[in-house]
């Protein structure tokens, strides 16, 4: 019998469309049952937090998909699987390497502060909230960010990137997970109805979100719960294309975003350290361990006086990443003994120091995701969203409470403006070999993110370890910096322990006898410091290498 004469075409439409649901979870399922924390092949890799998030980004590139393409699934669907490190009201920023053109872009993935007078003058008045909530959200990017990934660099529908997610939360869960799925259904029916091509009906999907009827659904939210953010805010918002930072370090350039967030101190200290002969002190050793430290330290203190928007603030880039004053910084480094001073340099007139030291002894949430394609398209990501969560629960989307990475501080850099975006600790990397790219590192850890970028760049670079190693090797950190979620305007009062240096309990003995004899201030941990993931591709076999920190849950998939 005739299918046609049994069954409406309506009726055959759903019973595919439930066929796909069904062959899509169990891809899903699948993948995620044979995830690891490390892994090989020549076809894509990807690495992030969640195991199913992996197998989303693994699922897209089966299909054909980009790095692009599944570094928006993998995205959409950590929103779902670290919740709690992440929530699809949040930021993203998002650096990707394009084979084709031989260049690096960062795309914006973070909103600003609300453009109101009168929202300026209460968080003047009262100070921006320390412990977060409504009236700490910025504008909600992470959808913008992901809809702008796809358009710009992929090849796929925003209904294909997000069809791993759905079906995670139409299995069920958490209260609002039906919400979100309409939600994303949603944009999906504005994406299909739209007429044109694939890039004008993302466009679509996206400004229903920032400008039609769910933009008014959130304001609506924002309103009720005493928040400031209002319509203008949303519509105004854009993902800024933007060019990396970038310096050369022993024959690599690494790339890194701009001043929004802390990237950029990582590449201040790189150059400072590339005057030091790092392979030589050996790796771990307490010469390697204090000379990196105390790099770090300087960069920190440039990172806290001179940071902020680019759009908004003056920041002295140019002359912070130039060989003179690199040299003049790099003078201050005694390898005897531990600063316990906060260092700010002065770069406008080419000076080691601003000012006298500041002595002062004293005492969240992100997750991760790296891509590569068998094109070599590279891609870093670093998704967060800080609790607690002011969550929109008859649209199941949540907001983190970045605008406590700003301040009140008068004339600060990085002072709470009408649509300035907060100087963010997320800061993913991409570092490239000869014009192509092979490395992308993304980490989960506040202030700890460019340390322990630093700890697996280093790895790989001074002493040759893959991924899988350089992830898993012992760290080490330091709180001597200003804390990055503090928005008291005494700048003084949000310093951590100076000279602090933390270790992970595994480094060989009489390394941590030698540096408290030269004055740093240790403690000793157990557990992991922060959570990174790492790819590297190799020039030579074409082999890309995946690995996550298996201490803190990063999983990391591959196709041969």
């Amino acid at each position: 019998m005739a299918i046609g004469s049994s069954l409406t075409k309506k009726v055959v439409l759903r019973l595919f469309c439930l066929a796909c649901f069904v062959v899509l979870i169990v891809q899903v399922n699948s993948h995620a049952a044979g995830i690891g924390w490390k892994a090989a092949g020549k076809n894509g890799a990807v690495a992030a937090g969640g195991e199913e998030s992996v197998a989303a980004g693994i699922s897209i590139l089966e299909q054909g998909g980009n790095a692009a393409d599944a570094a928006a699934a993998t995205l959409l669907a950590l929103s779902i699987t670290d919740y709690g490190r992440f929530a699809i009201g949040a930021e993203v920023p998002f650096i990707i390497y394009d084979a084709k053109k031989r260049e690096v872009k960062v795309l914006c993935g973070m909103g600003g502060a609300p453009l109101d007078a009168e929202a300026m003058d209460w968080y003047y008045k009262n100070t921006i909230p320390a412990k977060g909530g409504i009236k700490a959200v910025p504008v909600p990017s992470a959808v913008s960010l992901i809809m702008a990934a796809l358009k710009l660099y992929g090849t796929m529908s925003f209904e294909q990137a997000v069809a791993p997610s759905l079906s995670l939360l139409d299995a069920g869960g958490k209260d609002w997970y039906p919400n979100l799925a309409k939600t994303f259904r949603r944009l999906i029916e504005t994406e299909k109805k739209t007429p044109g091509s694939r890039e004008q009906k993302l466009q679509a999907a996206r400004d229903r979100f920032y400008k039609g009827d769910i933009a008014d659904e959130l304001v609506d939210f924002y309103t009720a719960s005493g928040g400031f953010l209002r319509k203008a805010d949303l519509a105004a918002h854009v993902t800024r294309v933007e060019d990396p930072v970038t310096i050369e370090y022993r024959g690599y350039t690494v790339c890194k975003c701009d001043t929004w967030t802390q990237g950029p101190y990582l590449c201040q200290t790189l150059r400072i350290l590339e005057g030091f002969d790092l392979a030589k002190m050996g790796h771990l050793s307490a010469d390697y361990i204090h000379t990196l430290t105390e790099a770090l330290k300087l960069g920190f203190a440039d990172r806290d006086e001179y940071y902020g928007d680019p759009l908004f603030a003056k920041v002295p880039m140019k002359a912070l990443l130039s060989d003179k004053y690199t040299s003049l910084r790099r003078s201050l480094i005694d390898m005897s003994k531990a600063s316990a001073e906060i260092r700010p340099g002065d770069p406008v007139n080419m000076k080691a120091l601003k000012g006298p030291g500041i002595y002062r002894p004293g005492p969240g949430g992100t997750t991760t995701c790296v891509v590569a394609d068998r094109w070599g398209n590279l891609v870093a990501a670093t998704p967060s969203a800080n609790r607690p969560y002011a969550i929109c629960q008859e649209l199941g989307v949540a907001h983190g409470n970045r605008l406590r990475s700003l301040n009140t501080t008068p004339g600060h850099p990085n002072r709470i403006e009408p649509g300035k975006r907060p100087r963010i600790t997320l800061t993913p990397t991409i570092v490239l070999k000869e014009g192509k790219g092979v490395i992308a590192i993304s980490v989960a850890g506040g202030d700890l993110q460019d340390q322990t970028t630093l700890n697996c760049l280093l790895n790989h670079i001074e002493f040759g370890m893959m991924p899988e190693d350089a992830v898993t090797a012992a760290r080490f950190c330091t709180s001597h910096r200003q804390g990055s979620f503090k928005p008291n305007p005494e700048r003084e009062k949000t310093l951590g322990t100076l000279a602090s240096l933390k270790l992970e309990d595994r480094l060989k003995n009489g390394v941590k006898e030698d540096l408290a004899k030269r004055g740093h201030k240790i403690t000793t941990t157990t557990r992991a410091i922060a959570h990174p993931v790492m790819i590297y591709v190799d020039p030579d076999t074409g082999i890309i290498h995946a690995a996550g920190d298996p201490r803190t849950k990063r999983h990391a998939a591959a196709l041969e």
